[in-house]
């Protein structure tokens, strides 16, 4: 049997072929030259060959010649290619300069050439290649010079300024954004344009560093009008945010009665108090839990998740824009959903006192925590109530108005509470690790603005549903598993091992380690990391994380600890979850808000009808992961936006303030109470010339060698605040953590 092209070329000398020479070998084979123009031309579209010259072919990933990935530039115009795949004497990013960098724009998928990779392992580079372009459109301000009309992109690692035709300045039909209290927006010439935001799209991307050639197609408004931060970014992050018709045609076509047919083939759950809880402000219900403890001294735990599934076919109008959505995103003040709101909060949605189709997870826990039995089903619940995490906690901690009103599921939270800690005890014993950070929670007056920042409460209730939710996703993956069909897992990789050196380095300054007693982690050669062994496993984070509760230091360490780990991602094959030390995990508990748990019930669903569901699991998993990020940075960035649009009035105010990192031109500060991080500039300390130490991490004073270490407390004035780049810049009215010093030197004399 003949080899796949690409198996064939790398087995190659140096993974290198001719069109003529794999004509004559696979010709043997019955391949035409059209079919292998065909595969070379798929092949190298997707960067696994390159086409050096024409007619010769060379396998990327065999020999260091090309790395192919994706683009980063950074804001001062170089860039760095992140290879998808390893590069052989390649340590990290290949460095495109600026020159060659202005050949793409950030964030495209391209080839570069190695020019050289050093001897520790550092590599320069040029772009040859682009292989799919990022940025179909660009969100920017539209200006009106002298050589012509142009928008600056919002993003500025975006180095490129779009051109625009004078007729295409105008967009035919102009489209007024939805935004409450902001007025239509009406223009009727260009020069009306200047210092508008807008959206161009692309139309010629240009050549060898041309500029890029656009239309104007939306019209958002001005930089000031509220709300403008979202839909810029929403636009900036390509985040599809409107349904086309077919979609919404189908959402409302879907009939709001369940037919008594498909309530007759499914367990019927309607008797029992089945409750949801959630945050005040949800608006989509997508789990709901039961608990009973039974006669032989084990558990009854039932999950019950909405089976969007059922209502959403594969490759249909819906199902192919979730996918493209591949999640919700949700922004402080308002949410871009994957499903129509049809969906989402209404026939999917498991409103109280409602019918709704679900899929189940029926697990026996024994009272160690270990699930001893299970049952998937298609079932139907009624929502017995919509419960907060706040009602549900006020009524466990003894709330005697709460506890008149819910009487009669009282003693069912009081199961839940002594079930969830179980389960939780259990997790702990194995090693999975848990992070106590912070989370800052926005808070809006009701025009919409914003008006601080508070630490987002979390309490047993929170506990609860975390622990249902992690469990049903742990018994559906290891189910899933066990039946070897195609389906997508929730992977959380081995950390990387230079990372963890970094934050072995950080934190031996605080006297602690990740080695604990049996040291597996070891240093040697070009700062490597040993972690092949099996003795360093979460545990070590886990026993790290108990050292410090409650010490001054947890704050920083804990976020610290959580850099040096890998991102969290969805894969076809197993690999296990790192964090959580399951063996086995996936994503079942959310269908409205993530298609990865769609694709989970259908493999489910299609089990229990005693079928198959076929897809391309991989390509979806990484679609999936694709656009988990994407959702993750707009969510991040508007956050940072709102908090520094909040902070600037309040140029010359003082605040307590933490260092969280340490650089050769200052250090980043967050300030205690508001979770808002700056910049204090090292040439801006007082009273001495500073220098950073790498190998300590630390900034000293020459004379009077005074030290600022990450973990120091320190008073900070806000001094600057920059709105074009969203940075704060502070800078110190108190010593760190009461003045101390390293002692001077005595001198010889």
């Amino acid at each position: 049997m003949a080899l796949p092209l690409l198996e064939h070329i790398r087995k190659l000398p140096r993974g290198r072929a001719t069109l003529k020479q794999l004509l004559r070998e696979r010709s043997r084979n019955g391949t035409t030259r059209e079919q292998l123009e065909s595969e070379l031309a798929r092949l190298a579209q997707r960067g696994e060959v390159v086409e050096t010259r024409p007619g010769h072919y060379t396998a990327t990933g065999v020999n260091s010649e090309y790395a192919v990935g994706r683009l980063n530039v950074h804001r001062d115009g170089y860039g760095f290619v992140i290879p998808d795949v390893p590069v052989p004497g390649l340590r990290g990013d290949v460095y495109i300069p600026k020159e060659s960098a202005s050949r793409a724009m950030h964030g495209d998928r391209v080839v570069a050439r190695i020019s050289r990779i050093e001897r520790d392992g550092k590599a320069d580079g040029e772009i040859v290649r682009v292989l799919r372009r990022a940025h179909p459109t660009v969100v920017g301000e539209f200006r009106i010079r002298r050589s012509g009309f142009f928008v600056v992109p919002h993003d500025e690692r975006i180095r490129q300024w779009i051109e625009i035709p004078e007729d295409m300045a105008l967009p035919p039909v102009q489209v007024t954004v939805n935004r409450v209290g902001a007025p239509p927006i009406v223009v009727s010439k260009v020069e009306d344009l200047d210092g508008m935001v807008v959206t161009a799209e692309i139309i010629d991307f240009g050549e060898d560093g041309d500029r890029p050639v656009g239309r104007i197609v939306e019209i958002l408004g001005r930089p000031d009008d509220f709300g403008i931060d979202v839909e810029i970014l929403i636009r900036a992050h390509h985040i599809p945010h409107q349904f086309p018709g077919d979609v919404l045609e189908q959402a409302r076509a879907i009939p709001r009665e369940i037919p008594q047919a498909e309530l007759a083939r499914r367990r019927d759950f309607r008797e029992l108090d089945i409750v949801t809880i959630d945050g005040e402000t949800a608006r989509d219900f997508d789990d709901a839990v039961w608990v009973e403890p039974l006669s032989n001294g084990n558990w009854a735990l039932q999950v019950h998740i909405a089976d969007v599934s059922h209502y959403v076919r594969p490759d249909s109008p819906i199902d192919r824009e979730a996918a493209l959505r591949g999640t919700s995103v949700y922004f402080p003040d308002r949410a871009v959903p994957m499903l129509p709101v049809e969906l989402s909060t209404d026939q999917c949605s498991l409103r109280p006192h409602e019918d709704r189709l679900v899929q189940s997870a029926l697990l026996e826990i024994d009272a160690k925590g270990d699930v001893v039995g299970q049952e998937f089903t298609r079932g139907v619940i009624r929502s017995a109530e919509r419960m907060t995490y706040t009602a549900v906690h006020s009524v466990l901690e003894g709330d005697a108005a709460l506890i008149q009103r819910y009487q009669r599921l009282v003693q069912r939270f009081k199961w839940m509470q002594e079930l969830a800690l179980i389960l939780n005890r259990k997790r702990q014993r194995r090693g999975s690790i848990d992070f106590d950070l912070p989370e800052p929670l926005l808070e809006f007056d009701e025009f919409g603005e914003m008006t601080g920042v508070t630490r987002a409460p979390r309490n047993i209730a929170h506990c609860i549903i975390e622990e249902f939710m992690l469990a049903a996703n742990e018994a559906v993956a290891s189910h899933l598993e066990t039946l070897e069909v195609p389906t997508i897992f929730r992977i959380h990789e081995r950390p990387d091992p230079k990372r963890v050196l970094e934050f072995e380095e950080i934190a031996t300054h605080f006297g602690y380690s990740l080695r604990g007693g049996g040291a597996p982690v070891k240093r040697f050669g070009e700062q490597v990391i040993a972690l092949d062994d099996p003795n360093f496993t979460s545990r070590n984070y886990q026993r790290l994380v108990k050292k410090i509760e409650g010490k001054p230091e947890e704050r920083i360490l804990s976020y610290l600890m959580l850099r040096s780990l890998k991102q969290a991602r969805y894969s076809d094959r197993n690999q296990g979850h790192f964090a959580l030390a399951a063996p086995s995990y996936t994503h079942f508990t959310s269908p409205i808000r993530r298609y990865p748990d769609l694709i989970v019930h259908r493999v489910l669903g299609a089990h229990l009808d005693a079928s198959r569901y076929e897809a391309d699991m991989r390509s979806i998993a990484e679609s999936s992961s694709d656009t988990e990020r994407r959702a993750a940075e707009a969510e991040r960035e508007l956050v940072e936006w709102k908090k520094v649009k909040f902070m600037i009035d309040k140029v010359g105010d003082e605040f307590p303030a933490l260092i969280i990192s340490t650089t050769r031109f200052g250090f980043f500060v967050e300030l205690e109470d508001l979770f808002i991080e700056g910049l204090v500039p090292i040439d801006t300390l007082p009273g001495d010339r500073y220098v950073y130490h790498e190998n300590v991490r630390k900034i000293i004073g020459e004379r009077s060698r005074r030290q600022y270490s990450i973990g120091d407390r320190v008073r900070v004035r806000l001094d600057r605040v920059d709105g074009v780049e969203k940075k704060l810049q502070f800078s110190i009215v108190g010593p760190p953590n009461g003045d101390r010093k390293r002692p001077a030197r005595k001198s010889k004399r």
